[in-house]
This record gives structure tokens, C-alpha cells and sequence, in this order.
């Protein structure tokens, strides 16, 4: 019933730059959080950036000052822009977004996911 979708993943070289998105769609009565998380090959899955539907922000110490998340509630999008990538950051990136069903009821979704290559 309720859907998160990823786009803009691919290849980039190091230092490069990528923007994700994450559409959220179905019966949403609202979107609380909203994040970015990565998992890299071999790895757990670990945050990246949070949003708040009030739009504080969150960051991993490893991205901060190179990585933006932001979010139109209108449209039900959230962003990422990131910059000065390393090859380290290479993972499928999931879009999360903690959703109200209605006024007492939440529950949290991901996306399927998008791959991010950091590679030269």
C-alpha cells in the first residue's frame, strides 16, 4: 500500500558527484522520518542522513559537510545530493521513511534500494 522508490544511482568516478531520490506513494496519511541508509558488500546496513518531517537533520560523521538530505513534503520526495565521493562509499543506498497510516498508527517502509559505484 505504500511504496518507496530510489532513483539516481549509477557510476562516478571519485569525487564525483550523485543525486538521489526516494518517491513515496500509496495511503500515506504522513511521513514522519524520512533517511538514507547504505549497505556495502559484506557489511551491515548503516545510516547515513535523517530527516525530520520538520526538516532537522542527521548525519554520519563520514559524510558531514560532503552530503545534503532534504525532502519536499508536498510531493512526498526526499533528496540526496552527495559530493567528493569515495570509493569507499560504494553500497546500495535504501531509501526509509517512518509513514502514519493514519493519526495513532506508524509504520516504517524502505525502498528497494539503488546502486552506487564509486570507481575510476
Amino acid at each position: 500500500q505504500v511504496q518507496l522508490v530510489e532513483s539516481g544511482g549509477g557510476l562516478v568516478q571519485p569525487g564525483g558527484s550523485l543525486r538521489l531520490s526516494c518517491a513515496a506513494s500509496g495511503r500515506i496519511f504522513a511521513i514522519n522520518d524520512m533517511g538514507w541508509y547504505r549497505q556495502a558488500p559484506g557489511k551491515q546496513r548503516e545510516l547515513v542522513a535523517r530527516i525530520t518531517g520538520g526538516g532537522t537533520t542527521t548525519y554520519a560523521d563520514s559524510v558531514k559537510g560532503r552530503f545534503t538530505i532534504s525532502r519536499d513534503n508536498a510531493k512526498k520526495m526526499m533528496y540526496l545530493q552527495m559530493n567528493s565521493l569515495k570509493p569507499e562509499e560504494t553500497a546500495v543506498y535504501y531509501c526509509y521513511a517512518e509513514v502514519a497510516l493514519g493519526i495513532i498508527s506508524t509504520r516504517d517502509y524502505w525502498g528497494q534500494g539503488t546502486p552506487v559505484t564509486v570507481s575510476s
